[in-house]
């Protein structure tokens, strides 16, 4: 309202009009009226920050946009359904900003506290062979580094199926001592075979979840094409391709593995050029959930102990306990070795 229509509704008033009258004569409503008789200083108009048909779906779009780096014109498709009638223009605009926001973010060096993350990646070392059951193999990598203390793992194996990505955790799991409460991964499909716009909405790899759900950890699904995400196990791939395979040499896959646990040890034990700290000497700090049990791997069979305490096995008879009599225990074949276990 103008300064002068706020003086002569005051003065108008102080005439003896009522709210009703200089409502009339000012085409205003008498509340209006009422509020500026009584202000004894012109009154200050703040815009209404202005209403968007976006604005309810901007939640969704924050949600979204945080699992993954979706399209605009994807995100349109989702919120229409949902009861969007507005314009591309207005979700495009705000995607892109969302979108530098989140990058912004993903930039900056983000510090882990201990026992939390650890991230997990593969390598493909594709000019590199190595002699197995009478033939020449690729190569990969497996990799593991714990957030906080930067502690580095990585075993070589010559196929990436979901077993041998399991085995691999378990080993890193042994040269830790433990294991964090959550692990990044990229979307390998052994450990997820449906990827939805929520990782809460996404299809794992059975065998990974009953792994992951054994130990107890959660597994991270980490977005697409946003590789800061996990920025540590990249920096490990790169540091083993420059570091670690320049001018090696070996004669079996356990020969290479066994170079690779030596390095581990090495740089484990150096300074490191980020934290300036000695991973091995942190890793005491991480306080890591403790190995208490050991997922299987290998096929488990189920057998009934008779009165005599003897279960069948593959034609031949092996005693159990006597307490164990009647009783239905797990077989597990280990090598040359029958285990036997009972709950």
């Amino acid at each position: 309202m103008k300064g002068e229509i706020w003086m002569d509704i005051r003065s108008d008033h102080n005439k003896g009009l009522n709210n009703a009258e200089l409502g009339r004569k000012y085409n205003i409503d008498p509340r209006t009226v009422k509020k500026y008789a009584k202000a004894e200083e012109k009154p200050k108009y703040q815009r209404r920050p202005q209403q968007s048909k976006l604005d309810p779906y901007k939640e969704v779009i924050d949600t979204l946009l945080e699992e993954d780096s979706y399209s605009a014109v994807r995100l349109l498709d989702i919120i229409t359904e949902q009861g969007y009638d507005g314009k591309y223009t207005i979700v495009k605009d705000y995607v892109r900003s969302k979108k530098k926001e989140l990058n912004r973010q993903a930039t900056v060096r983000f510090e882990t506290m201990p026992g939390l993350q650890g991230q997990v990646d593969w390598a493909f070392f594709e000019k590199y062979r190595v002699y197995e059951d009478d033939a020449y193999k690729k190569l990969y990598c497996f990799l593991m580094i714990l957030g906080y203390s930067r502690t580095r793992y990585i075993e070589f194996v010559t196929d990436m199926t979901t077993d041998t990505l399991l085995r691999c955790h378990i080993n890193a799991f042994r040269y830790f001592n433990g294991y964090p409460q959550e692990i990044l991964y990229d979307n390998m499909k052994q450990v997820v075979v449906k990827r939805l716009l929520k990782q809460s909405e996404s299809t794992l790899n059975p065998k990974f979840e009953d792994f992951s759900g054994f130990y107890g950890y959660k597994p991270v699904l980490c977005r697409p094409y946003r590789g800061q995400t996990k920025g540590k196990i990249e920096r490990t791939v790169s540091y083993v391709r420059n570091n670690f395979m320049i001018g090696i040499n070996y004669s079996s896959l356990q020969d290479l593995n066994n170079q690779a646990l030596a390095w581990c040890n090495k740089v484990n034990s150096k300074l490191h050029g980020t934290t300036n700290r000695v991973p091995l000497q942190e890793l005491k700090k991480e306080n890591l959930n403790p190995l208490t049990r050991e997922f299987m791997m290998e096929k488990i069979e189920l057998r009934k102990a008779g009165k005599d305490c003897l279960i069948s096995y593959n034609g031949s008879k092996y005693s159990v306990p006597s307490k164990y009599a009647l009783k239905e225990v797990a077989v597990r074949k280990l090598g040359n070795i029958l285990a036997i276990y009972y709950q």
